[in-house]
């Protein structure tokens, strides 16, 4: 396998020994795509202005609309590069995007945009672009990328617990042998909260604003005093983006909603993560096995091991994720008075997050898929575990109104063997109703499962 030079130079693993796996992320948080999310704000905005018939500027004819179209369709890497050399020189990343399209209708064939190369980047500032970019940048990445990447889990767990539905398993309740339940309801558990906390991702409303230099539209009302700067902005971001415009800001949109998004992203990960302790712990106890590949080591030293890597791997990034999440949450809805830069550079670091999220999510699936249920296991703890039988006895014993049952099943269970013998000979010397006794002694721990399995067929009806 070719490895490329840059993939082990490079400081950050997702740029290095994970850049593969994470490719599909390069569309939505690289420089590049950062600078194409802002070129498309710059020329929709033009568009918009157009529409609006602002000063001397009219709708576009077809040639303009097809000229403007091919500037984003047709984004090279090599214009990308020519947008960082004018970066480079006037220290400004959002004004080189503007001096890129005014050099681009100057040298076009098509009057109306070389006659009004100046209504480029009008009555705007940076962050107007900014934001709306990144709010695109977001949207894009949540609805093509991580939603479908929870589904895909979401699904797994589908596939899985229908499965195991019928598998009565041993819980443990503070790691102790306690009521069972079966495989399939605990992975059904993991799915349902999984649902609820892809569809509050789904219910936030991406904000945006452009309202100028302090929120106030000052550039625009004191130029263009006779149109209505409030609505033709919110068209330009609800219409022609698709987002939800918020009027009420300073120089900066106030970035509430990305701290609720990466506050629900955290939810998210701290499901996820649970996912993976307990898969991890099933797999130890052997009630899972792994699928194995002929040439893959699992240990260095040790020949017969094959070690939970996968979710190993996804909890460690898990919280990589977590961490920076929670950063954002805290640090970008803070700013000095109207505006500071500190928000910038963290934005910048937002696939980063994005990035740990989405290679623990690749983990997760990968494992999912390794999994082998270990039947015979699951059987053989679960049959020996009469204990577990103390809670209905004593609660069957309650219903008689049998007086001290908790205690009575507490002094032959707690600490002591309790098998079959002995609870079959516990349940024969009780004085209950006939109709109760026989439903005890029709019990075993495989059997007690309550109404497991309907949860689960209920759960696998929701999307």
């Amino acid at each position: 396998m070719a490895i490329k030079e840059n993939e082990f130079l490079a400081i950050c693993p997702l740029d290095g020994r994970y850049r593969k796996r994470v490719q599909e992320l390069v569309d939505y948080f690289s420089e590049s795509a950062l600078i194409r999310y802002r070129l498309q704000v710059e020329i929709l905005w033009f568009k918009r202005l157009c529409n609006e018939s602002v000063g001397n500027l009219r709708p576009l004819e077809d040639n303009a609309v097809k000229e403007l179209d091919k500037w984003q369709k047709e984004f090279s890497i090599s214009e990308v590069q020519e947008i960082k050399r004018i970066e480079s020189e006037i220290n400004h990343d959002v004004k080189a995007i503007e001096y890129f399209l005014k050099k681009k209708a100057e040298n076009s064939k098509v009057e109306c945009l070389i006659s009004n190369v100046e209504m480029f980047h009008f009555g705007c500032t940076s962050e107007d672009i900014n934001n709306v970019a990144y709010a695109g940048i977001l949207k894009d990445f949540r609805d093509s990328v991580f939603i479908p990447k929870i589904n895909r889990i979401i699904d797994q767990l589908k596939y899985i617990a229908e499965e195991t539905v019928s598998i009565p398993m041993l819980s443990r309740t503070h790691g102790q042998t306690a009521s069972p339940t079966t495989m399939g309801k605990e992975l059904a558990n993991f799915r349902a909260r999984l649902r609820g906390a892809r569809d509050k991702v789904l219910t936030i409303k991406i904000l945006a604003k452009f309202n100028g230099a302090v929120g106030n539209f000052n550039a625009l009302e004191a130029v263009f005093p006779d149109y209505n700067w409030a609505e033709i902005t919110k068209r330009f971001i609800e219409e022609d983006l698709g987002h939800t415009f918020n009027p009420m800001t300073t120089q900066i949109e106030p970035h509430d909603w990305i701290a609720s998004l990466s506050n629900e992203l955290v939810l998210v990960n701290s499901i996820l993560l649970d996912l993976c302790r307990d898969c991890w712990g099933y797999i130890s106890l052997g009630y899972f096995s792994q699928k194995k590949k002929e040439k893959e080591v699992g240990s260095s030293t040790m020949p017969h091991k094959v070690n939970p890597i996968d979710f190993e791997n996804a909890e460690g990034n898990l919280g990589l994720s977590t961490c920076l999440f929670q950063h954002y949450s805290i640090k970008l809805t803070v700013s000095r008075y109207q505006r500071d830069l500190s928000d910038s550079t963290v934005l910048r670091n937002i696939g980063v997050a994005a990035g740990y999220g989405f290679l623990a999510f690749d983990s997760i699936l990968h494992g999912l898929e390794k999994l082998d249920v270990n039947r015979e296991k699951i059987k053989s703890d679960i049959d020996n575990a009469w204990e577990v039988l103390a809670e209905p006895i004593q609660t069957m014993m309650r219903k008689n109104n049998m007086e001290g049952a908790y205690e009575k099943l507490k002094d032959i269970s707690r600490g002591k063997r309790f098998d079959e013998t002995v609870a079959l000979d516990f349940i024969r010397s009780l004085k209950i109703d006939e109709k109760d006794k026989s439903r005890l002694f029709n019990l075993k721990p495989s059997n007690y499962i309550g109404v497991a399995e309907a949860l689960v067929e209920e759960e696998l009806k929701k999307n």
